[in-house]
């Protein structure tokens, strides 16, 4: 047994990597962590952080964000990090639950596939059904690539306030996170037991879209706790309007995009738009 010490002793001390004295829980050389003999602790820590990838971070970081997100974004990007969850992985995983929810629980592709039949629109029901489960299927994916878009509008609106593009893109994951958050806590369970009815269900829908700016407002007024109400109110609208404006642009170039597309694939068409000799 004192031979077995003796002969830990060291390795206890001196890193195994680059063999220097670790005086704390980490090399202060290379970063390698102290050595801990492998027991069910390691194993069961290991499985967690592995196949949950939680590391007791997410929790924390999601009851943070409930009780004031402004102010955990900014504890993150001034460098209180070490409890915090990965920003961008918590936008990844919050959508990809609050996908399963929608399309396995709430069952929102068949819900507005009827709601589409009962309004008369038969010919887009199917269509509107295929790219709503198109989007489910990628919907971690396109939140996170709205995620630096988001970030140019809030970056524009606060440009004077200190705060870089890249930091923007933080405070963007943590305003897409609350959001989500929010939406699950109150909105699904509205839409779960209003889900036989779609008129009412698409309605509810629309109305948590009035979630936006309350989520925005409440963010950077704890983000910016030292700045007025008034001139918060300003940059929220501000935001909401330069998202508009992109919203517009985008469908704008989509509807030249289709055209061109439906011109390069059915060249007779554009017979009818030849001015006549």
């Amino acid at each position: 047994m004192t031979e077995t010490l003796e002969t830990l002793e060291p390795i206890q001390k001196t890193c195994p990597n680059c063999t220097a004295i670790i005086v704390d829980n980490f090399c202060s050389s290379c970063g390698q962590k102290k050595y801990k003999r492998i027991d069910r602790k390691y194993v069961i820590d290991e499985l967690q952080y592995t196949l949950l990838h939680t590391n007791k971070g997410l929790f924390y970081s999601i009851k943070k964000i409930l009780q004031n997100p402004g102010k955990t974004a900014r504890e993150f990007i001034e460098g209180n990090r070490v409890n915090h969850y990965k920003p961008v992985l918590l936008v990844f995983i919050l959508s990809g639950i609050s996908t399963f929810i929608s399309y396995k629980i709430l069952g929102i592709t068949e819900v507005m596939t009827a709601y589409y039949n009962s309004e008369n629109m038969d010919l887009n029901a199917k269509l509107n059904a295929d790219i709503m489960s198109f989007l489910a299927s990628y919907n971690s994916i396109f939140m996170l690539l709205l995620v630096p878009l988001f970030a140019i509008t809030t970056k524009i609106a606060f440009r004077k306030w200190g705060q870089n593009y890249y930091e923007h893109i933080v405070m963007n994951c943590y305003i897409v996170s609350c959001y989500t958050l929010s939406s699950m806590i109150l909105v699904f369970p509205i839409l779960f037991f209003t889900r036989d009815n779609p008129q009412v269900f698409f309605k509810i829908t629309q109305i948590s879209l009035l979630l936006i700016p309350i989520i925005l407002f409440w963010f950077f007024k704890g983000f910016y706790a030292n700045h007025s109400t008034k001139r918060i109110i300003l940059r929220v609208l501000a935001i909401i309007g330069l998202t508009l404006l992109g919203y517009i642009l985008v469908i704008i170039l989509t509807a030249i995009g289709f055209g061109i597309y439906v011109a390069l694939a059915n060249p007779e068409a554009l017979k009818d738009f030849a001015p006549k000799k």
